[in-house]
């Protein structure tokens, strides 16, 4: 069985990026809750942590915040994929009774 490789995102590596980012531009994580305009800053210490990742539209603001494309934000890695015929056994199964 040959594996093939697909990219991913790394949440951890991910928030630890989002850390280096954030003190490289000198901000608090009170000013990124600001910037957001969030009522607590739970959700970037969630991002920070890899605990979640910020929402496509989170993520774009953050990137204009940071000053760096999207995709510097984002650690990806590959995550090895079977390259076989996909298992049945996760396909719904269907009864037909008959009356």
């Amino acid at each position: 069985m040959q594996m093939k490789h697909y990219p991913a995102i790394d949440p951890e590596a991910t928030g630890r990026q989002i850390v280096q980012l954030r003190k490289e531009r000198g901000l608090t994580v009170r000013d990124m809750q600001n910037w957001f305009g969030f009522d607590a800053p739970q959700a970037i210490y969630k991002w920070q942590k890899g605990q979640t990742l910020p929402s496509v539209d989170n993520l774009y603001a953050l990137s204009i915040l940071l000053e760096v494309p999207m995709n510097a934000i984002l650690v990806q890695v590959n995550r090895p994929q079977r390259n076989e015929r996909q298992d049945n056994s996760c396909r719904p199964v269907f009864l037909v009774l008959h009356v």
